[in-house]
């Protein structure tokens, strides 16, 4: 079985990823678990899942190496990337593989059977 992970994300960042211009999902704080595939649920307004992606690697760096080695396709300017970061010496980043948007987007509830939005992350068997 894969070992998924319900990630919440801003909108304009959700969609950047699934339409391929965002390579990278930024986090302060990472997962334990070893994660194969993540679920996009796209935050408010939108408040859907909307896509997922497949994880080909975890990259925790301190913050100048990391932002030096995601910067083509991080998504975001540098004032943002420092910004999410302040008060952290080191960061995570999710290298993005194969990008799927879903057809229909997913009630959170309905098909997973959480009842409230993920503040950050969930982990998820299915």
């Amino acid at each position: 079985m894969k070992s998924s992970l319900i990630l919440s994300i801003k909108p304009k960042f959700a969609n950047d990823i699934l339409e391929g211009r965002k390579k990278f999902e930024f986090r302060r704080a990472l997962f334990r678990r070893k994660v194969e595939r993540v679920i996009v649920y796209s935050s408010s307004p939108e408040r859907k899942v909307i896509g997922e992606f497949l994880v080909e690697e975890v990259l925790t760096l301190r913050k100048d190496a990391l932002w030096r080695v995601t910067s083509e396709y991080a998504g975001i300017p540098r004032s943002y990337f420092d910004r999410y970061f302040a008060g952290k010496d080191e960061g995570h980043a999710i290298k993005i593989k194969k990008p799927r948007r879903y057809k229909v987007p997913l009630d959170l509830e309905e098909h997973f059977g959480i009842p409230r939005a993920p503040q950050s992350f969930c982990y998820f068997c299915g």
